[in-house]
Parts: structure tokens; C-alpha cells; sequence
């Protein structure tokens, strides 16, 4: 698994990673995703690396 997720890249999913993390839990609905949502442009940030970018020919990591 190669780094394919840069600086400028990897924080702003981090700040909407947590964004919608935190939005999630102050709708507390029943049936809110954003929360859940909120998992994956943070756990994507964490690791260096997106799954989609592969598949696209992308890569912001120099």
C-alpha cells in the first residue's frame, strides 16, 4: 500500500472527517449517517492512502 494522500489533502479530511463526526453527534438521530460518514475521510487521512485515488490515476503525495 503506497502513500497516495498529501499534506494539503490529508488535512482537510482530517477537519471534515471530524467535522462530520462531530455533526453526527449533535443531530443524534436515529437514522444519522453523517457520523458513520464522517469515518472514512478521517481513517483515510490517518493511513496515508485512498482507495479511489488508485483507480483514477491520482496521487497528491509528493
Amino acid at each position: 500500500m503506497t502513500k497516495n494522500v498529501g499534506g494539503i489533502d490529508r488535512i482537510l479530511r482530517l477537519i471534515v472527517g471530524i467535522a462530520l463526526l462531530v455533526w453526527g453527534f449533535v443531530l443524534s438521530d436515529p437514522i444519522n449517517w453523517w457520523g458513520a460518514i464522517g469515518i472514512v475521510p478521517l481513517f483515510t487521512a490517518l493511513i496515508n492512502w485512498c482507495p479511489i485515488y488508485p483507480l483514477i490515476g491520482m496521487n497528491t503525495n509528493k
